[in-house]
């Protein structure tokens, strides 16, 4: 009676796995870009992707990279585009994009001690102070040039708080069809479970480059800064291809965007550039070398997309965001499942008993012919067996760094 109990179990578990979505029946251990492909499928493929094109750069050690078009959406090259990684400060760009739009730059705003409170420690800062009042444009300008965790603080302050910001934040990357990224703090700094990607980075700069202001501030080399009264100091984007510091020379026709690093992701940047009237976008996440690497690997994939790259043929392309006509990402539910059966990002899942599984695929197995069959025999023989057999547990996914 037990072996044909565990017989029938067996069977009505691999008839609920037909029934169920892919994700739900795959292991927990899936990631999220195999159950998507947003962009295409050739995105979704581990290794790099490209057609119609040689020449790439040959020394590329990023864990992560895609050069895209920004005009045309059309993703020219690509490597591990949809691998989840710590973004850094380039998570900023979803920031500036979610909340650039509320304030006007004239705006001034005095800070308090509250809203310097949450800072983690070891941010980047600008240098904010208690009591200064700011205008809105200095404010931004302080996110853009310095990557200043402090002046992100203050803004998702006015904002309504950092979660309100962060909820913003999260809905405006299902917006844009980034499903790759979940945020957990505004600033981009580590944090457990804090992800995106190569893909969902580029379409976070393609969508903010189209703010004016977005594309202002990105490309702004210098500012001048309130320290108090009527004094200043002076500030310096951090995108060392646009200011040509440390040692690296300003790429020609380069218009932005962000660059970050903490010692835990490494360094990361999205860079966009414009040379005879086309405007490309690369991301590099996370080169095994420090300091010029990411800004070296981008001005490389940058020299190809406008060099070689004019014959490349489209290996997948950047997503419109849902809110202005895109077509949602056809697999997005089995993503939400997928997630559901590992575990949410960077935290420990809970044990999922396949029975909890089959409690909600019982009637669509009970459909199925040979299943009709397991089922009843095992119906037959009572919910003793079910009892005596102990539920098998599901261990879930685990966080990438």
């Amino acid at each position: 009676m037990r072996d044909c109990s565990r017989l029938s179990r067996r069977a009505a578990l691999g008839l609920t796995a037909a029934a169920l979505p892919l994700s739900a029946a795959a292991p927990a251990s899936a990631s999220a870009s195999e159950a998507t492909a947003v962009g295409g499928e050739r995105l979704a493929r581990t290794g790099v992707q490209v057609r119609g094109a040689g020449g790439l750069p040959e020394k590329l050690t990023a864990r992560s990279w895609l050069v895209a078009d920004s005009a045309s959406g059309e993703v020219l090259a690509s490597f591990n585009a949809h691998r989840r990684l710590a973004p850094a400060s380039t998570l900023k760009m979803l920031f500036a994009d979610t909340v650039l739009g509320k304030f006007e730059r004239t705006e001034r705003y005095k800070v308090t001690d509250a809203d310097l409170a949450d800072i983690p420690a070891g941010s980047s800062l600008v240098g904010i102070k208690p009591g200064i009042t700011y205008t809105v444009e200095q404010l931004w300008q302080g996110v853009f040039l310095r990557s200043g965790n402090d002046a992100v603080h203050v803004l998702a302050h006015m904002n309504g708080g950092v979660a309100r910001t962060v909820a913003e934040m999260q809905a405006r990357a299902e917006d844009l069809q980034a499903l790759d990224t979940h945020v957990v703090s505004p600033d981009g700094f580590d944090h457990k479970g804090q992800l995106s990607s190569a893909y969902d980075l580029t379409l976070f700069a393609r969508h903010g480059l189209k703010n004016t202001d977005f594309r202002g501030y990105c490309g702004t080399r210098t500012a001048d800064f309130p320290a108090g009264g009527k004094k200043t100091f002076q500030i310096q984007n951090t995108d060392r291809l646009l200011t040509g510091a440390w040692g690296l020379g300003t790429y020609d026709g380069l218009i932005g965007v962000k660059n970050g690093y903490t010692s835990h992701a490494g360094n990361t940047f999205t860079g966009a550039a414009t040379r005879g009237g086309r405007t490309l976008l690369v991301t590099v996440m996370h080169p095994t070398e420090g300091s010029n690497a990411v800004y070296e690997q981008t001005a490389a994939l940058l020299d190809w997309g406008f060099g070689h790259g004019r014959s490349a043929q489209a290996v997948g392309t950047l997503v419109e965001p849902v809110s202005e006509g895109g077509a949602s990402a056809s697999r997005a539910p089995a993503r939400k499942a997928a997630r559901a059966a590992a575990g949410a990002p960077g935290t420990a899942s809970g044990h999922t008993s396949p029975w909890r599984l089959l409690e909600g695929a019982v009637g669509t197995a009970a459909l199925l012919g040979a299943g009709a069959w397991a089922l009843r025999r095992r119906m037959t023989r009572g919910k003793a067996a079910a009892a005596e057999a102990e539920p098998e547990t599901e261990s879930g996914g685990r966080h990438r760094r």
